[in-house]
């Protein structure tokens, strides 16, 4: 007689004294015949986002086609040239001016991930339209416990103008539930790893703090019944299990730690929020990690990240730019400053690099999370000095498109024909996006 496992069901938390935790991926969760089949694993989208433009000439690759010639900017990418495929040409028709105010970044960043025509407003009365990651997570329903996930470094800006007569809410963030609804970016690690595995009934500081103090790690609430759950797993999942609970738990240490910092190298004398560490590579790699656990976790299948809100002044001491963002991307053709610039992309495209990799590590079956991910990755802008949005940088990267390619369009074809078929590769029968003109067929490859 034959004994058939059945499988573990895939939404089976840890738990223990109220705390709930979800699970990664385990191949427990699949019925045994497709356990190692890399083809049935959920698919993921994950877009990357740099503020403020790109200089071209040192991010666009030489030849076209397979075999990927990296540029300065491009270069910390060749360990993951095959699955990174860069697309030049493309651009955002709708984020042209049409009679509005002469203002770049208030509609460039909006039309990034929806390809439409903003409306001009300082106001509460914002209209833009629904971004392709939130077609996908409608597409997706309630298959995970979040729908999706927009993480930043930089917290929104205050209400009214950010660009000239436009609303911060068009450069705060890039994904839109609706035309009315831009969704808020957490800039707070402690906030993410709340919403991923706390109780997050209580958001205010004195909560989260005492709440921090009562609770030395989530973990320690849900030991015993993950040492029940590994008792009924193979070795695989058992090491896929800790490699998982360490990671987490790596995460809170951190979050921990920047708890306690004081102070800020970007506003010594503005208060922090609690969570946020002092460092930007701390910050930046905090909450690349915790993307990736949430999506190790199945908790989400969609998520964005902004390294940079639109319009942003960061500086960059640590790679010797003491300058101001945004004000170098108006560079005037001024050599140093557009060296300078030049930096920031390629420090920016080394965090893109450091995602990869992470994505790369955690296994997905026989494969790697990397696998079945679609990576959108760019800017709202080519050369940021002319606030060109009809040139600008986009890598579409991961396991469902061929990689190590550089491919070219006619310029001024919409990128909304690219997002157009990127929902397409999720298996969402969209028929047009934004002001899409048709599929971008040479996108997937073979």
């Amino acid at each position: 007689m034959i004994i058939k496992r059945q499988p573990l069901d895939r939404r089976t938390m840890l738990r223990g004294l109220g705390t709930m935790m979800a699970l990664p991926f385990l191949e427990a969760m699949m019925p045994s015949a497709k356990a190692a089949d890399i083809a049935s694993r959920p698919k993921r989208l994950q877009v990357f986002y740099s503020p403020n433009g790109m200089m071209m000439d040192q991010f666009v690759p030489a030849g076209q086609g397979s075999g990927l010639t990296l540029p300065s900017t491009l270069e910390p990418l060749a360990p993951h040239r095959n699955y990174v495929t860069v697309v030049t040409g493309l651009g955002h028709p709708s984020a042209a001016a049409m009679g509005d105010r002469p203002a770049g970044h208030g509609r460039s960043c909006p039309a990034f991930l929806t390809g439409t025509h903003v409306k001009q407003t300082e106001g509460t009365d914002i209209r833009c339209a629904i971004s392709a990651d939130q077609v996908f997570a409608n597409h997706l329903g309630d298959a995970t416990q979040l729908s999706s996930l927009e993480l930043g470094i930089d917290q929104a800006s205050l209400l009214g103008s950010c660009d000239i007569g436009y609303s911060c809410a068009y450069t705060n963030g890039i994904s839109w539930r609706n035309p009315t609804v831009p969704l808020p970016v957490t800039a707070n690690p402690r906030d993410v790893f709340e919403r991923l595995f706390g109780d997050g009934d209580a958001l205010d500081e004195q909560s989260r703090l005492a709440q921090l103090r009562r609770q030395s790690s989530i973990l320690d609430f849900v030991t015993d019944d993950s040492a029940r759950l590994s008792g009924q797993l193979g070795a695989g999942d058992r090491h896929k299990l800790d490699e998982y609970l360490e990671a987490t738990r790596d995460i809170e240490k951190r979050i921990q730690k920047a708890m306690t910092s004081s102070g800020s190298s970007q506003a010594a004398s503005l208060e922090r929020p609690a969570g946020i560490p002092d460092s930007f590579d701390a910050h930046v790699r905090m909450m690349i990690d915790l993307q990736v656990l949430a999506m190790q976790a199945d908790i989400t299948r969609v998520s964005s990240f902004m390294i940079g809100r639109e319009l942003s002044n960061r500086t960059y001491p640590e790679i010797g730019v003491p300058d101001s963002h945004h004000m170098l991307s108006h560079h005037g053709n001024n050599p140093e400053k557009k060296e300078k610039l030049a930096r920031i992309n390629r420090h920016h495209m080394e965090y893109f690099a450091y995602y990869l990799q992470r994505m790369t590590e955690v296994k997905d079956g026989e494969g790697s999370l990397l696998d079945r991910t679609l990576v959108l990755r760019g800017s709202a802008f080519g050369d940021p000095n002319e606030h060109d949005h009809m040139d600008i940088p986009v890598i579409v990267a991961g396991g469902l498109v061929k990689g190590n390619r550089h491919l070219t369009v006619e310029k001024g074809t919409t990128m909304s024909n690219l997002l157009l078929s990127s929902l397409h590769l999720l298996d969402v029968p969209a028929t047009s996006f934004g002001d899409s003109t048709g599929p971008f067929k040479d996108l997937a490859g073979v």
